[in-house]
C-alpha cells in the first residue's frame, strides 16, 4: 500500500498518545462526555464540521468528495467497562471502577487518526466518508441510538466498515469473515416458582431447586435437538440463585443466562425454544416458570463483497499470509448497521506474548500491543479509499 496512507511519525505518536489519554480517562456507556468532547475537538482542529449528541453522546462528521458519489461509513466505539484496572502502567485508568478493557480506546484513536490521514490526503475524487464515533457498545445499543438519530442518513450511507482490536489474535494478523462473523446476544432470566418446606420432607414441597436443575440440563437440548447441527447455537446458564439453608426447600430459584447464534432464523426462533423448554420442564416437577428475555444484539453478518474489499486492502497492509477467517460467539451492536447497509466488521490482532499483552477482553489486566493501532488506522484509510474508487 502507498506509504502516504500510513501514519507519519507525528501521526503515529499522536495515535499512541491519544489511545493512552482515553485509556486513562475511561467513561461508561452514555457517559462519554470527555471522550466525545476530545473527538469533536480533534476533528474540528482538522477542519471537520462535527455533529455532536448523536445517539446521546455520539459524534459524526463527513469528509466531502470533489464530486458526487457513494457514502462510506467508518465506525469507532468509545465506551469503557465497569471494571477496576489492575495494570501497573503510566496510562492506567484514573477512574475507580471503570476501565477500557475491550480496546475501544484504541478504536477511537484509530478512527481519529484515519480522519487525520484522509484529511491530509485531500478530498476524495468522488463520494463521501462519514465517521461514526459511537457511545454505549457495551450493553447500551449505542448503534441503535445513533441509527435512530439519523447516522445512516444525510448523506445516506451506502456501505459501512467497523474494526475491533482482538486480543486472541497475534499483532500483525487480521481476521475477515464472509457472512456471519459474530453472534446474536440474548439475555434471559427464569424464575422457577414452587412451594418450599422442610428438606427432610420433600414430598410436601414442589421443589424449584430440582426443577431448576432439570431446566439447566433441558436447555442444552435446544442446541442438541431443536437446531440443525450445521447452525451454531449456544445456551449458557451463568447464574443460579435460590435458597439460604441446607435443610430448607425454597419457594423460588432464579436462573440467568445467555443464548447466542450466528443464524438470523435461529435467532428469531430462540424465544419460542426457550419458552417451551422452561415452561414444560417446570410443570413436570409441579412448579411454574416465568421467562424474561432481553434481545440485546442480532448476529453480525458481513456482506461477502465488502469482506473481500477489506481482504484486498489487508493483503497490502499485513500480507496474505497474515489474514485468517475466524469469528466468535461474542456479540457486537454494529450488527444493527450491517442489517441496514452492506459492510464488513473485522478484527485486528493486538496480542503479543513476548511483552505480556496476552489477557482476554474484559479482564482487569487487558492491554494491547500498540503496533496494532497503526495497522488498524491504515486499514480504515485503505478500505474507505478503495470503496470509493471501486466498491460502488
Amino acid at each position: 500500500m502507498n506509504d502516504s496512507l500510513s501514519p507519519t511519525a507525528e501521526e503515529q505518536a499522536e495515535l499512541v498518545a491519544t489511545r493512552r489519554d482515553i485509556h486513562a480517562h475511561p467513561e461508561l456507556k452514555y457517559e462519554e462526555q470527555r471522550t466525545s468532547g476530545l473527538v469533536a475537538e480533534r476533528l474540528s482542529g482538522l477542519g471537520y464540521s462535527c455533529q455532536t449528541g448523536v445517539g446521546r453522546t455520539g459524534v459524526v462528521t463527513v469528509l466531502e468528495g470533489e464530486a458526487d458519489g457513494p457514502c462510506v461509513l467508518l465506525r469507532a466505539d468509545m465506551d469503557a467497562l465497569p471494571l477496576q484496572e489492575k495494570n501497573e502502567v503510566a496510562y492506567a485508568s484514573k477512574t475507580p471502577g471503570v476501565m477500557h478493557a475491550c480496546g475501544h480506546d484504541g478504536h477511537t484513536a484509530m478512527g481519529l487518526t484515519a480522519a487525520r490521514i484522509l484529511r491530509r490526503l485531500g478530498r476524495p475524487a468522488r463520494g463521501r466518508i462519514k465517521f461514526m464515533f459511537q457511545p454505549a457498545e457495551e450493553g447500551g445499543n449505542g448503534a441503535v441510538a445513533m441509527i435512530e438519530d439519523g447516522v445512516l442518513e444525510n448523506p445516506k450511507v451506502d456501505a459501512a466498515f467497523g474494526i475491533h482490536l482482538w486480543s486472541p489474535l497475534e499483532v500483525g494478523k487480521v481476521s475477515i469473515v464472509d457472512g456471519p462473523f459474530m453472534a446474536s446476544v440474548d439475555e434471559f432470566t427464569v424464575r422457577v416458582l414452587g412451594t418450599g418446606g422442610h428438606g427432610a420432607m420433600p414430598h410436601q414441597t414442589r421443589d424449584p431447586v430440582l426443577a431448576a436443575a432439570h431446566i439447566v440440563t433441558a436447555l442444552q437440548q435446544i442446541a442438541a435437538r431443536n437446531v440443525s447441527p450445521l447452525q451454531a447455537v449456544v445456551v449458557t446458564v451463568g447464574a443460579i440463585h435460590g435458597g439460604e439453608a441446607f435443610n430448607i426447600v425454597p419457594d423460588e430459584v432464579v436462573l440467568r443466562g445467555t443464548a447466542r447464534s450466528f443464524d438470523e432464523d435461529v435467532w428469531k426462533a430462540l424465544p419460542d425454544h426457550l419458552e417451551r423448554v422452561v415452561t414444560h420442564t417446570a410443570l413436570a416437577f409441579g412448579c411454574k416458570a416465568e421467562l424474561q428475555i432481553q434481545r440485546m444484539m442480532r448476529p453480525t453478518i458481513n456482506d461477502p463483497a465488502m469482506a473481500e474489499l477489506v481482504r484486498e486492502v489487508a493483503r497490502e497492509v499485513v500480507g496474505p499470509e497474515n489474514i485468517i477467517s475466524e469469528g466468535t460467539m461474542g456479540g457486537e451492536d454494529f450488527a444493527e448497521v450491517l442489517a441496514v447497509v452492506p459492510g464488513c466488521y473485522f478484527f485486528v490482532g493486538a496480542r503479543n506474548e513476548a511483552t505480556g499483552k496476552i489477557h482476554p477482553h474484559h479482564s482487569p489486566y487487558f492491554d494491547i500491543d500498540e503496533d496494532a493501532l497503526s495497522i488498524g488506522a491504515r486499514l480504515l484509510v485503505g478500505v474507505a479509499q478503495r470503496y470509493l474508487a471501486h466498491g460502488a
